[in-house]
């Protein structure tokens, strides 16, 4: 073995031991249930709602979410069951999906209110522009904006210095963000966020897409899969609108990725804005 070889084989195992300390949490066992049954050959709207119906406080989340101005239902929903009736059961699987990782992602002395805002309107703008465009399955872009950061959280339990490591990944115009996390902490978001992902049983597209999302190169790599690219592109576009909604004009990460994002996805300028006016108003309706 050559000094090189060595050294590789001394990195990866240090990484590993790494790794081996950060806290991953486990696949929760309502989720596990709620994914048996939505993998169902003939899934059963009873049989789920009697699923969620036995966590008490998933049933008044789930309940609270279904009859909020989001989606503007014409009746309420009184059980769980009506709110699986109401909204479907490809749509009540994601709620519930969000609602666990929220419940099972938790950082002491650190406030995730703002992760989980942005994070949801991630997910909302994803899954709109996924159906606008037709670039991607509306229930993966969902999935994959409630998760594509879900690596940061896990980070900050884990380093006391990780927030600033993001004031910089997140200011830097020339370096890729990921290797900034990765000078500092020998790791980064992507890959502990895609860790979690298929320890969770998520779809492999959105386990890969979390792990390539600040690789905006891969966006001209006709060897990655074309549902992959199509999530990463669709979550750059999303996360600019937010910004913008919020005044904010800059975001290095478009910088860095935007106009790949836009070929990739045949967006032009005047389409792009066309989809921010949307977004805005959509976030106007739900907040």
């Amino acid at each position: 073995m050559t000094s090189t070889t060595q050294l590789s084989v001394a990195n990866e195992q240090s990484v590993d031991a790494l790794i081996k300390t950060i806290r991953i949490p486990p696949r929760p066992s309502l989720l596990a249930d709620v994914q048996l049954e939505l993998a169902n050959v003939d899934p059963s709207p009873r049989r789920l709602a009697a699923i969620i119906a036995n966590d008490v406080a998933m049933s008044a989340s789930l309940l609270k979410l279904t009859n909020s101005p989001f989606f503007g239902l014409r009746l309420k929903a009184g059980s769980v069951e009506h709110a699986v009736q109401l909204l479907g059961l490809r749509q009540c699987g994601l709620l519930m999906t969000g609602i666990i990782a929220r419940q099972s992602v938790q950082v002491e002395n650190v406030n995730l209110v703002k992760f989980w805002d942005f994070s949801s309107k991630r997910a909302q703008a994803m899954t709109h522009l996924a159906c606008r465009m037709r670039v991607s399955q509306p229930d993966l872009a969902h999935t994959f904006g409630l998760f594509c950061d879900i690596g940061i959280p896990l980070l900050l339990e884990r380093f006391p210095d990780y927030q600033n490591t993001l004031d910089i990944a997140n200011e830097v115009a020339d370096v890729k963000f990921t290797d900034v996390e990765q000078e500092k902490h020998n790791t980064s978001h992507t890959s502990i966020g895609a860790l979690m992902a298929r320890t969770w049983g998520l779809p492999e597209q959105v386990s890969s897409a979390i792990l390539l999302h600040h690789d905006y190169q891969v966006l001209t790599d006709a060897a990655t899969d074309d549902s992959v690219r199509s999530l990463i592109a669709l979550c750059l576009v999303a996360e600019f609108s937010i910004h913008k909604y919020h005044g904010r004009e800059n975001l290095a990460e478009w910088d860095k990725g935007g106009r790949l994002a836009c070929e990739f996805l045949g967006l032009s300028h005047d389409e792009l804005e066309d989809h921010f006016e949307e977004l805005h108003e959509i976030f106007n309706h739900v907040h």
